[in-house]
Parts: C-alpha cells; sequence; structure tokens
C-alpha cells in the first residue's frame, strides 16, 4: 500500500544524499522513479538535485502553480510510475501537498518527500506544517549542533559569516548553519515576540497571581 513519507532535519543532515540514494535503490531494481525539485532552487542549476557528497540527479522543476497530481497522473498513463521524490519539499504550497496525498491515495504511488522543518526564524514553512499533518509516515534526519546536541533548527548567515536575524522566509543563495534550540536562542529571532521578564518583575507578577488567588 502506497504511503506519503516526511523526512525532515535542519540543515546539512544527508536529506538530499538520502534521496538519491533511494532513487538509486529503486532504478537500480528496474523501476521507474519520478524526482521533483522547486525551480526557484537554482543552486546547482535548474533542475538538478546535489548533495555534498557529490551525488546528483535530474529532476523536474516545479513552480507553486503546477498540479503535481495532473502531471503525475499524466505520466503514468504513459508508464507506471514506482516512487515519486521531492526535494525541498518546505517549498511546497498546501495544496500541492494536498495533490501529492492524492497521488498516493487515488494513483496509489508512495511519495518521498524531503525538506526543512523550519526556517531561519523557527518559524514553519508552508509546506513542511501540511507535510507534518497529513504524512503517513514522519522520518526524522538528525544532524548535531556545534554544541555537542541534537540541531533542530536552521540560522541564516551573510557572506561574513554574522547571524542574520531578519529578512524574507525564502532567499536563496544564503549560508546556514544547524543549530541546537538553545544556541537557536528562538526567543531573539521569533516574531512571535516574548522575552522573559527580569527576575524582580517575575517575583512580583508571582506574587500579585498568589494574591489573588
Amino acid at each position: 500500500m502506497a504511503k506519503l513519507y516526511f523526512y525532515f532535519s535542519a540543515m546539512n543532515a544527508g536529506k538530499s544524499t538520502t534521496l538519491l540514494q533511494s532513487d538509486y535503490n529503486y532504478r537500480e531494481r528496474g523501476m521507474r522513479t519520478m524526482l521533483f525539485t522547486p525551480r526557484l532552487d537554482d543552486r546547482e542549476g535548474i533542475g538538478h538535485i546535489a548533495s555534498r557528497i557529490g551525488l546528483k540527479a535530474e529532476a523536474t522543476p516545479f513552480d507553486r502553480d503546477h498540479d503535481l497530481f495532473v502531471v503525475l497522473r499524466d505520466a503514468a498513463q504513459q508508464a507506471p510510475i514506482d516512487c515519486v521524490l521531492v526535494d525541498e519539499a518546505q517549498f511546497l504550497t498546501p495544496t500541492q501537498v494536498l495533490q501529492l496525498t492524492l497521488v498516493v491515495d487515488r494513483l496509489d504511488i508512495p511519495v518521498l518527500a524531503y525538506g526543512l522543518r523550519t526556517d531561519f526564524r523557527g518559524e514553519p514553512f508552508e509546506g513542511s506544517k501540511y507535510l507534518l499533518a497529513w504524512a503517513d509516515s514522519l522520518v526524522e534526519l538528525k544532524t548535531v549542533c556545534e554544541t555537542g546536541k541534537k540541531a533542530t533548527f536552521n540560522a541564516r548567515l551573510d557572506a561574513q559569516g554574522q547571524r542574520v536575524w531578519e529578512g524574507q522566509q525564502i532567499e536563496i543563495g544564503h549560508n546556514y548553519v544547524a543549530m541546537s534550540r538553545k544556541a537557536f536562542q528562538l526567543e531573539k529571532v521569533s516574531p512571535i515576540g516574548y522575552a522573559p521578564p527580569a527576575d524582580d518583575d517575575a517575583r512580583a507578577v508571582g506574587g500579585e497571581l498568589t494574591a489573588q488567588a
């Protein structure tokens, strides 16, 4: 039975390597796969998936207005598809995530999506939010922060290697480093906008609440 899988991680955990290895395994057995990558990610050229260890493959580029269900339905009518693999899946729209669930449920084709869970502010990516909600299987690919703890967040760096605290969610070309939540300092970058009160203020508020109770 086909399933929708979401493989997620912080930066540099080997998502593209894992995708390309899975693709190789299918093809080695004579199976047909289709690979997709967002057109906006042109770091390796449009329509290419590349890993840090040198593995590469061609892929179908998609934009936000592409109907992935129609594309895959039409392709499957030409020849059976054994697996669909999506790189940088955080850039999918909610509609495209729904389309991929229908590829699984109606076309009975397994879909393996690989992407980041959150952006440089700790905010969930649009596509990742729905993949986390709707996928049949969630797989975390782990990597390590320089502190030695598990890295779950992605800090954006400028050309000089300095931390970037503000900007658009999607900006191709920056460098990123994976961090643990504590090293990431979520309260400083999150748009939620909360800072812990000073100790004296906290005690005063706590005293007021106790008196009111």
